[in-house]
Parts: structure tokens; C-alpha cells; sequence
């Protein structure tokens, strides 16, 4: 059985920093790609970013680029999002993912999922 467990949400101020971590088990981690997607209230899921499996290559949302990075440690089947100068419309219920074929993931349709994490950023 997959399991994809994420944590690390919160509420922070506009412009402080959060890193959400999620890790995978039940599956051989370092064939996966991965990423992170969130949704915020009233509005569709959006990819956010996406790391390839051995962590060559990378995808940002351009709403997040320059401000999120995305990392990975296959030796612990565990990944990051590492979100820094919050803004009040990075609030959302933040998901992660991963399959074994990165275009699934960029089509929004991975294999697996994550339970999702509140990021609240007041404005």
C-alpha cells in the first residue's frame, strides 16, 4: 500500500517562510517523480512545482517561481517544498504527489496523492 504523508502547514505572517515535507512509503521512491499541487477555496487545484526522480530537473508554478524550492531525498523517500516570502494568495490546502511518468504529474493527474496540508497566510 502507497502512503504519502505531508506535513509542515501553518499559518504564517505575509513574507515568513514555511517548508512542507512529505514522504512516501510502499513504493520504490527514487523511480517516482514528484511535486506538490494546491487549492485554494472556490478554486481549482494547481500545480505548484515538480521534481523529477533523481532531482535533474525541476518545474515552478510562475506565480511561485523565485520565492519556492522544491527538493528531494530519495534516500529518505521524503521531499520538500521550501516556500519563502508568503503572500496571502499562496493560502491554500497544499497536496503531494508523484507517479512514475512526469507528464501525468503536469497533466494533474498523478498516481498518488498525498492527504494535503493547510498553508494560511493572512493578508
Amino acid at each position: 500500500q502507497v502512503l504519502m504523508v505531508s506535513s509542515g502547514g501553518g499559518a504564517v505572517q505575509a513574507g515568513g517562510a514555511l517548508k512542507l515535507t512529505c514522504t512516501a512509503s510502499g513504493l520504490r521512491f527514487a523511480d517516482y517523480n514528484v511535486g506538490w499541487f494546491r487549492q485554494a477555496p472556490g478554486k481549482s487545484r494547481e500545480g505548484v512545482s515538480f521534481i523529477s526522480w533523481a532531482g535533474g530537473n525541476t518545474n515552478y508554478a510562475e506565480a511561485v517561481k523565485g520565492r519556492f524550492v522544491i527538493s528531494r531525498d530519495n534516500a529518505k523517500s521524503t521531499f520538500y517544498l521550501q516556500m519563502n516570502n508568503l503572500k496571502p494568495e499562496d493560502t491554500a490546502m497544499y497536496y503531494c504527489a508523484a507517479d512514475r511518468v512526469m507528464s501525468n504529474i503536469l497533466r494533474g493527474r498523478p498516481t498518488y496523492w498525498g492527504q494535503g496540508t493547510q498553508v494560511t497566510v493572512p493578508s
